[in-house]
């Protein structure tokens, strides 16, 4: 059976259910495109991961992420999260700024997409024993894994 009429069945419908308008300037309709114009980018997925994983929720927390992302993209892909509803910008009293971010439960929901990437890279990319043994971890019981991780997240939302 292939998967490709799921795109092309898309074709001429405007409005995709669950919020998600199609704009004119999306690619395509298809569903992994219209959900790769919203976070499939480099930048974007290691947000979600830091947000997700590491627990950072500042813009400064985000700068100091490994990978160096420029305070430019940075705030393009914050204003692009909140804007298609994956993160939602809180108050805090913690920060100088005096806001933070924090995933909605839409955002929440990347997260079997997340452990699915680390599952893969374990297969496919050179990592470290440390990352294979907590990859492991995920593996050995990815249910109670996401279950876990969207229940403390989700407490944010609440």
């Amino acid at each position: 059976m292939a998967l490709y009429p799921v795109c092309v069945a898309y074709r001429g419908h405007p409005r995709l259910g669950k919020g998600l308008t199609v704009k004119p300037n999306n690619r395509s309709r298809c569903p992994i495109n219209l959900s790769l114009e919203i976070w499939g980018d480099k930048w974007t997925l290691l947000i979600i991961r830091d947000m997700m994983f590491l627990e950072k929720r500042t813009y400064g927390e985000f700068l100091k992420s490994d990978e160096g992302i420029s305070t430019n993209i940075l705030a393009d892909r914050l204003k692009m999260l909140t804007e298609n509803g994956i993160i939602e910008q809180t108050n805090s009293t913690q920060t100088r700024s005096g806001s933070a971010y924090r995933l909605t439960r839409k955002g929440i929901g990347l997260l079997p997409v997340m452990a699915e990437i680390y599952i893969w890279s374990d297969a496919h990319l050179d990592l470290s024993d440390d990352l294979r043994n907590r990859i492991q971890e995920i593996k050995d019981d990815k249910a109670a894994f996401i279950t876990a991780v969207a229940e403390t997240l989700s407490k944010e939302c609440d």
